[in-house]
């Protein structure tokens, strides 16, 4: 078999912030001796981030000398903007700007958030640079058979072929702890049986409700953003005023917290926004 991480062809690597993409990144490095020039590595930012998942983008940047653009969407002509670790937005700004847009919010029949914030987001910056065709290097493990089966099946465009090299190589959560366990520096977020809890966006409505809960018991704080989103009353689609019509609010779960009992069955809707 071929490397999967051997790059000849404008290829995007997308980097979720999580330690899976960013396995997958080292992979690439190491097979092509660092980054080639045909090649791009994209962090989309939607401003709902643990500071942890900016901080640990940076490190891998600077620690493996390897360039990643950071990127954002942007309500604006361009649709999107370039920022940094310094400049990148840190309480949801992206996601509010998309949202107001839309005059409703995402929710799991309608998940635009992810498509437009990230995948969209970085499809403009690439056409921008002038790219018209490119591979597009997903971090989803072998482990991960439901993402797996969708790629193939998320179209955004004939410009863009979706790859899984980790899945294609039978890398799971279990090599991807071992490695960063041997590493100098990691994400200063829990990692429970290979799975981030805290990451990608920090209460995202895809996320189980009990796992929300316990986010909110832990940093009350969190919950301020998306109470304040759902207490806009948008509507302009079905279900468009609250993230989920089947749990309470992200208020009521504010206020539920205090309790420190649980009040769901867990489930989580698997997302494309990476780990």
């Amino acid at each position: 078999m071929s490397d999967p991480f051997k790059i000849d062809s404008p290829t995007c690597i997308s980097f979720s912030g999580g330690r899976t993409s960013a396995y997958m990144l080292w992979r690439v490095l190491q097979s092509n001796n660092g980054l080639p020039e045909e090649a791009k590595v994209c962090f989309a930012n939607t401003g709902k981030e643990d500071e942890a998942t900016l901080e640990f983008v940076r490190d891998c940047s600077e620690k493996w000398s390897v360039p990643i653009t950071w990127l954002e969407f942007r309500d604006s002509e361009k649709k999107y903007e370039v920022v940094t670790f310094e400049t990148a937005s840190r309480d949801g700004e992206p996601f509010e700007a998309l949202i107001r847009k839309r005059n409703y919010l995402p929710n799991p029949v309608s998940r635009f958030c992810t498509v437009e914030l990230k995948v969209r987001t970085i499809h403009r910056y690439l056409k921008d640079s002038g790219w018209t065709e490119w591979d597009s290097m997903l971090g989803i493990r072998a482990d991960e058979q439901r993402r797996l089966a969708k790629i193939g099946n998320q179209d955004y465009g004939k410009h863009e072929e979706k790859l899984a090299p980790l899945g294609r190589v039978g890398i799971t959560k279990k090599e991807v702890g071992e490695f960063w366990r041997s590493q100098p520096f990691d994400l200063k977020l829990p990692n429970m049986n290979g799975v981030t809890m805290h990451g990608n966006c920090d209460l995202c409505f895809l996320k189980g409700g009990n796992q929300i809960l316990s986010l909110i018991q832990e940093k009350p704080e969190r919950a301020i953003w998306w109470a304040r989103m759902e207490s806009l009353g948008l509507a302009s689609a079905p279900n468009g005023a609250r993230f989920r019509k089947d749990r309470p609010s992200y208020a009521g779960m504010l206020e539920f917290s205090k309790t420190q009992r649980t009040m769901f069955d867990d489930e989580t809707i698997p997302c494309f926004c990476g780990d």
